[in-house]
């Protein structure tokens, strides 16, 4: 399970990486597709077929089952298109001379294939033996998929509800189990038995007796119980989780599915050190299943890759992942935002990222699943949506109710930020006879909520100049905290010298990785106190307590960790310490409120 390179990049919004395949897959990269909005794909696989002079055959909603046939379909395109170029890119001819240094020079400069071909190229350029080299060690990056678990939209035909196969996660299952492809399907946002059950359907998903999977199984997870509970699940269906996906719970882009103050760091080092445990426990319920179900047994062992995501940022922090947690790959996200060569982000967002300081990115509750959302101030969608507050409007139009999920007032369900629904909500409201300020908190906490379902795939839509008449042309966009500290376009190249410490594209001011994680967690735990209502139930007082003795063991474990770290971290190692001290003071004052309101409970106020 050896990757040419030791990052991948990350799925990012619904429309952000949906072709980043395409451009990065040639040069070995790792990328992942989200296959949430099965519209956008079907217009990116028109335009795409147009562009490559490819016969296209709309897929209407007329057609049964058509979510997951334009999901298979699409994927089946950009299969193609990036095989046939990285074809292109080893049968070598001269012309191709610099596509073949530009695949070498991103690679690490400990790569063997790339110490050869210096080797190879010191006197003059031999195609035949560079053809040879290529041909026998290059290899492209994967096609990844992603489903976030939550977004499963129950489906109807003249009013009738359809069979659970025809949700909208099982569709987009299907639709990628049916593909060509030969990568990782992810599955974010927590699990979803029956949605896992469904899998045992797909023959790709099971090892041959060589150990192969043709579609393997990613789970991206928050902590290890998450990771053993889930992993033993599947295994009890003969279904090999091959990927752990460890993401930060808040410093991260996207929905940030916070913990109950666990740490990276931390977590982390509990998968290091229980690697073979986890291995070990999970084989030993796959076998015996794969047995019932009369399955090839594999050989050997199957492999593991244990990865990371949210908020690294310099060559320092990607090493010290891989060296010190044992980690397989690092994900690489935020920052790829603005390499518009590789993300699919329209110029006016890009430039509004550029521009974004800490203060602008902010973890929201705009998103109507009721997860925190990262997002960016001023971004267009939100003006869009205060604007039609202020016109006594507020809500979407819901054009396409892929994050539908609430029946407060309705039997099926509708999405929190539909028009809808905010009008429904707002009317109860009116009836509750509170207080002005009582009103107006529940009332913006009602408006809040943006259509992102749509928002995340615009730019798509902009950057590629196509219709925008059901869309609209606001743009929702979630970087990571990490989108401070980037204040320039990019090229491939240049992020990926420095992901490789070649160079730097970074702003001084920015903190350690571990550091912004526990400030973002403090921040989290201050404003859920803040927004605690009084007195307390012993529910909420045990999630405090819990929340804050996690933060304690986690600023003790760095406290230790970066002590005995010699060589690493050592220019900002003083920082650090500082940082530390403040973050125990923050949660020491924090700790006090908590205990000043157990001995106080009928306190109104902190």
């Amino acid at each position: 399970m050896i990757n040419t390179h030791s990052f991948h990049i990350p799925v990012m919004g619904i429309a952000y990486t949906i072709d980043t395949p395409l451009k990065v897959s040639q040069y070995g990269i790792d990328s992942v597709i989200s296959i949430v909005d099965d519209f956008l794909l079907e217009k990116l696989r028109k335009m795409y077929c147009e562009k490559f002079k490819i016969p296209y055959n709309e897929i209407t909603e007329k057609i049964i089952d058509f979510r997951a046939k334009r999901i298979t379909s699409y994927l089946n395109l950009i299969n193609k298109l990036a095989k046939d170029k990285f074809e292109e890119l080893k049968n070598l001819t001269i012309e191709k001379g610099n596509e073949i240094k530009k695949y070498i020079n991103m690679l690490p400069d400990s790569s063997d294939i790339k110490q050869k071909f210096k080797s190879l190229t010191q006197e003059y350029f031999d195609n035949n033996k560079i053809r040879s080299l290529l041909k026998d060690n290059l290899s492209p990056g994967s096609i990844d998929v992603n489903i976030m678990t939550k977004l499963d939209k129950e489906n109807y035909i003249n009013g009738e509800k359809l069979p659970i196969e025809f949700n909208d996660a099982f569709a987009a299952l299907r639709g990628y189990a049916n593909s060509d492809l030969s990568s990782s399907i992810i599955l974010s946002a927590g699990m979803s038995p029956r949605l896992y059950s469904y899998i045992e359907q797909f023959e790709d998903f099971y090892p041959d007796e060589y150990g192969k999977i043709k579609k393997k199984i990613v789970l991206k997870v928050s902590d290890y119980r998450s990771a053993l509970i889930q992993g033993k699940f599947l295994a009890k269906k003969g279904l090999w989780v091959s990927e752990y996906r460890i993401e930060s719970g808040l410093n991260c882009g996207g929905h940030a599915f916070a913990t109950d103050g666990y740490l990276l760091g931390p977590i982390l080092a509990k998968f290091r050190d229980s690697r073979k445990e986890l291995i070990q426990s999970i084989h030993e319920i796959l076998i015996p299943a794969l047995s019932d179900k009369k399955r090839q047994i594999p050989a050997t062992e199957l492999p593991l890759k244990i990865t990371a995501q949210g908020g690294v940022g310099t060559a320092e922090e990607h090493q010290f992942l891989i060296d010190h947690y044992q980690i397989d790959s690092v994900g690489w996200g935020t920052p790829f935002l603005l390499v518009p060569e590789v993300t699919t982000v329209d110029e006016s967002t890009v430039n509004k990222l550029i521009e974004a300081k800490e203060d602008d990115l902010y973890l929201s509750n705009i998103s109507p699943l009721g997860v925190p959302f990262n997002s960016l101030k001023g971004n267009t969608k939100d003006l869009k949506k205060l604007s039609l507050i202020d016109k006594g409007k507020p809500g979407s139009s819901c054009p396409k109710k892929y994050l539908v999920s609430n029946k407060e007032f309705t039997d099926k369900a509708i999405c929190t930020a539909s028009r809808l629904y905010q009008r429904l909500k707002l009317k109860e409201l009116d009836n509750e006879n509170l207080s002005s300020e009582e009103y107006q908190n529940k009332y913006k906490k009602i408006v809040d909520k943006s259509c992102i379902c749509v928002g995340l795939g615009t730019a798509a839509l902009l950057k590629n100049n196509l219709e925008t008449k059901i869309e609209g042309t606001g743009v929702s966009v979630c970087p990571g905290p990490n989108m401070a500290y980037f204040s320039k376009k990019m090229r491939l190249e240049e992020i990926t010298d420095h992901i490789y410490g070649r160079s730097n594209f970074i702003r001084n001011n920015r903190p350690n990785m571990f550091i912004k994680e526990l400030k973002i967690y403090i921040d989290f735990l201050k404003n859920k106190i803040e927004e605690t209502s009084f007195p307390i139930t012993n529910k909420q007082q045990k999630y405090f307590i819990t929340f804050i003795k996690n933060l304690h063991e986690g600023i003790n474990y760095y406290r230790e960790l970066f002590t005995k770290l010699k060589d690493t971290f050592k220019d900002t190692k003083s920082g650090i310490f500082n940082d530390l001290d403040s973050g125990m003071k923050a949660l020491n004052l924090l700790n006090s409120k908590i205990e000043n309101i157990r001995m106080n409970p009928v306190q109104t106020a902190l």
